[in-house]
């Protein structure tokens, strides 16, 4: 299996101090900026979870294909197409999934929510995210 590499990400113009956009109330510094740098990767699904929903905020496609399953990752993600990422709730973790609501601006002013059910497993010690299904409610 092709080993992750989270260093591949590109730095974030974010300010650390700045509240994280995965709505821990905690600075982006101090919340999910370590797991995008590389210097503590995520100990839990719920926090790879948050940490790849503030990666698609962000725009950091590399964070994204690099803790994606390898057998479901898609060849390549375009996050430049104007979607904003406005909210996230986390319903519940457990174990290895993590149910959530992210809400959504699309790109003609639209907002957008959906429920998922993500599965997460951990390959070489690192969680990745495997797939996730839409949630009604």
């Amino acid at each position: 299996m092709t080993p992750l590499h989270y260093l591949d990400a590109m730095p974030l113009a974010y300010p650390p101090f700045k509240s994280c956009p995965c709505g821990s109330g905690r600075s982006y510094g101090a919340c999910c900026g370590p797991a995008h740098d590389g210097s503590r990767p995520p100990a839990t699904p719920e926090t790879l979870m948050r940490a790849r929903y503030t990666a698609y905020a962000l725009g950091n496609v590399p964070f994204v294909l690099n803790t994606w399953h390898a057998s479901t990752r898609p060849s390549t993600l375009d996050l430049n197409d104007g979607t904003r990422y406005v909210g996230l709730r986390v319903h519940a973790a457990a174990g290895e999934t993590v149910d959530f609501t992210a809400s959504l601006k699309l790109p003609g002013g639209e907002r957008y929510s959906f429920r998922e059910r993500s599965r997460f497993e951990q390959v070489g010690g690192q969680w990745v995210y495997v797939a996730g299904e839409e949630v009604e409610g």
